[in-house]
């Protein structure tokens, strides 16, 4: 019998963010091609990854809001995770193997007062089950081998944190955990910590991001919708370029100095200082890149070229020029 012959999709220059409620089981990666194949987009990368076994806010970025998806790595996140309680695993959720289990009495008052201790700066060793590498060979593959790694405990930031018992959400006595942390933070280990504090263990049995930066779960969209849209309508769920850019402070250039400023060249004006600028064109008024501001003087950071931004107008004119 023949085989069928694969059709090859054709791709096409997209721009823009998507936020991607990432599903269960999935890879950020695997998530992140499914939609890029969706979208037929030619370049494309997510800002930050999430375990198979959570789902949540996964800002996928396409075309030109690749060249600044490194600046949302930094965004604080926050999490909703279920943590079953008297049970330890080998990997802090219910992937891994039971190593222990301990009987428990937990109340309310107890968890109010282990919050208290888990709540603003804070330390934490990494998880064996981790991508963190040690001598170009990520953690959790040692884990898999049996070994364990010496890993120095790394400072991080709790900045909200709500923890309450959680029976009724499982068969198993559970808190729930509600994070908002920096970057780099072990929702896991911190699931296990708590349960140390508490004298029982603890291991995650859900984990779900529920915002990172600017970005709200409210604001996603399904691997399934995506999935039942017609490509106009993908398209539509596209955030603009410079989403990723809320904190930036805005400066529009003249046709001739958004010229000069796209080559490079930095330009003078009264601008105050700021560490954090986007800079735009006032015809066509479109986003040009990303600056800084001393002494009057505008300094080029990541600019787009000339094509990206020319694709970007073009992008938009398609989507206003679809019947709603």
């Amino acid at each position: 019998m023949t085989a069928t012959p694969r059709v090859r999709v054709a791709r096409r220059p997209v721009h823009g963010v998507l936020l991607l409620d990432k599903p269960l089981g999935l890879s950020s990666n695997d998530a992140l091609q499914k939609v890029k194949w969706l979208l037929r987009g030619e370049k494309a990368g997510h800002t930050g990854t999430l375990d198979p076994l959570a789902t949540g806010v996964l800002p996928l970025c396409f075309g030109a809001a690749t060249k600044f998806s490194q600046l949302h790595l930094d965004a604080d996140k926050t999490y909703l995770a279920v943590a079953r309680l008297g049970v330890k695993t080998s990997t802090g959720d219910a992937e891994g193997d039971v190593v222990e289990t301990r009987p428990v009495a937990v109340t309310q008052s107890q968890i109010d007062t282990v919050v208290r201790r888990f709540t603003g700066p804070i330390q934490q060793v990494p998880p064996m089950y981790s991508a963190l590498k040690r001598d170009g060979k990520a953690l959790y593959e040692y884990a898999r081998e049996g070994i364990e790694i010496e890993r120095p405990a790394r400072d991080v930031e709790i900045f909200q944190l709500e923890v309450a018992l959680a029976e009724a959400e499982s068969a198993h006595e559970a808190i729930k955990i509600i994070a908002k942390c920096s970057k780099g933070t072990y929702i896991r280990t911190l699931g296990e910590d708590i349960g140390e504090a508490l004298g029982c263990g603890a291991h995650l049995t859900a984990l779900r991001r529920i915002a990172t930066g600017d970005f709200v779960i409210g604001q996603c969209v399904s691997l399934a919708a995506l999935e039942a849209m017609t490509e106009d309508e993908r398209l539509a769920c596209l955030l603009p370029v410079d989403a990723l850019l809320p904190q930036h402070r805005h400066v529009t250039l003249d046709t001739e100095n958004a010229g000069r400023f796209l080559s490079g060249v930095r330009r003078r004006g009264d601008w105050p200082d700021a560490a954090h600028v986007a800079v735009y064109s006032d015809n066509p008024p479109a986003l040009l890149g990303t600056a800084q501001v001393k002494s009057g003087e505008l300094i080029p950071g990541r600019l787009l070229s000339p094509l990206d931004i020319g694709q970007i107008l073009a992008q938009a004119q398609k989507a206003e020029s679809q019947p709603i």
